[in-house]
């Protein structure tokens, strides 16, 4: 008999097709916040003017910005953002941008509800696989202050209580967990996300996509995860290629962040697999956005699981417009038609790495979760040879 538990995100309420400065204003109001450090992006702050408008209404209770967010989350940064959270003695963090600053927050709250201050005593508050193969989840208190987010890519870090964050000595990346370290209140505003450059936007959307697929063939598939998902896959499908050929069409910008929500109902309430846990690997080793793992590594794992999940292969499919094409085939159409990179070989990376990179994904909690059974990294050796 299917049997599971679901858990519900300690999140408040989700404001979509609203302006941001309306958004923010009505969640400080709401939330009492006298003190709010905004915490963003050095191109949307330093070269746009979406973050000042953003904050028209708050402007006199801002206490602090913080925009030195860096791609994959270092733990120097996430220090860094800490220690300015104690100085300014915020009430609220106002997040906007995509999920480096959405994670380097969560992290961030983390090292404050711990008193963490050092880039070692960061490691004990990491997800982790113990020697025996049982998963470790530390579970940090309550945080002093919450964050609210504006997101401005497709990533959907806003909808997790996950954050992930770079050791930079070693080239590994780790995942922080904590039921108040997720944003509270989330604006959905496709206005702002203008300014996200195309790549980065679709790059994003097929990130959102995998969160979709994978979590449709989870080893442990959720019903409520299913229905979203597949609704997920639909709007995404048709929101990327509108904007594929009307880049300023807001009704298709917010038809994709709806699919980024509906699909991060995903995270953290199942298990993803290889295209997640080895799209780690690949991205902390050698600076490959999150985004673009999956663009190169999805279509690659979906094939190689197929034997494993054809049910549900069959159900993306249909939901991705044709229910005769393979769903890899379908997805991997779509990466092409958005002007992104299809295979590992077209980043620049030495072959060679690939064996470290496999190395590594051994270590990855969802690599251990892939609904085809993953034993050893000669199995992610296979994998990345497929992809390259």
């Amino acid at each position: 008999m299917r049997n599971g538990v679901f858990e519900f995100l300690a999140q408040d309420r989700v404001r979509f097709g609203v302006a941001a400065a309306e958004g923010i204003a009505a969640e400080a109001a709401a939330r009492g916040a006298q003190r709010l450090f905004v915490v963003t992006g050095r191109s949307l702050n330093r070269k746009t003017d979406a973050v000042q408008r953003a904050l028209a209404a708050v402007r006199e209770r801002v206490v602090g910005v913080f925009d030195e967010c860096i791609e994959h989350t270092p733990r120097e940064t996430v220090l860094a953002l800490a220690r300015a959270l104690r100085t300014a003695r915020a009430d609220l963090v106002v997040s906007i941008g995509g999920g480096t600053v959405i994670d380097t927050v969560k992290v961030a709250l983390v090292c404050l509800a711990e008193g963490v201050d050092d880039i070692d005593a960061m490691g004990a508050w990491h997800m982790r696989v113990a020697a025996d193969g049982s998963r470790v989840v530390p579970q940090p208190k309550a945080p002093p202050c919450r964050q609210i987010a504006v997101p401005t890519t497709l990533s959907g870090a806003e909808f997790s209580d996950l954050g992930g964050c770079t050791d930079t000595r070693h080239g590994t990346k780790q995942g922080y967990s904590g039921r108040f370290i997720g944003p509270a209140a989330v604006i959905l505003d496709p206005a702002i996300t203008v300014h996200t450059p195309a790549r980065l936007w679709f790059s994003t959307g097929i990130r959102a996509v995998d969160h979709a697929v994978e979590a449709l063939c989870s080893v442990n598939a959720q019903p409520l995860v299913d229905a979203t998902s597949v609704r997920a896959l639909a709007l995404l499908q048709r929101a990327l290629s509108r904007n594929a050929d009307a880049p300023a069409d807001l009704d298709a910008r917010l038809d994709a962040q709806l699919g980024a929500w509906l699909a991060a109902f995903s995270i953290r309430r199942v298990e993803y697999g290889a295209s997640h846990g080895l799209g780690h690997a690949l991205g902390a080793d050698s600076g490959v956005p999150h985004g673009i793992t999956s663009c190169v590594l999805l279509p690659t794992v979906m094939r190689w699981n197929a034997a494993h999940c054809a049910p549900q292969l069959a159900e993306v499919a249909a939901a991705l417009g044709d229910p005769a094409r393979p769903a890899a085939d379908q997805v991997e159409a779509l990466i092409a038609r958005l002007g992104l990179p299809t295979r590992i070989g077209q980043l620049g990376i030495d072959r060679a790495r690939l064996g470290v990179i496999a190395d590594k994904g051994m270590a990855n909690p969802w690599v251990r979760t892939n609904p085809r059974p993953i034993a050893d990294a000669a199995q992610l050796r296979e994998i990345l040879e497929a992809a390259w």
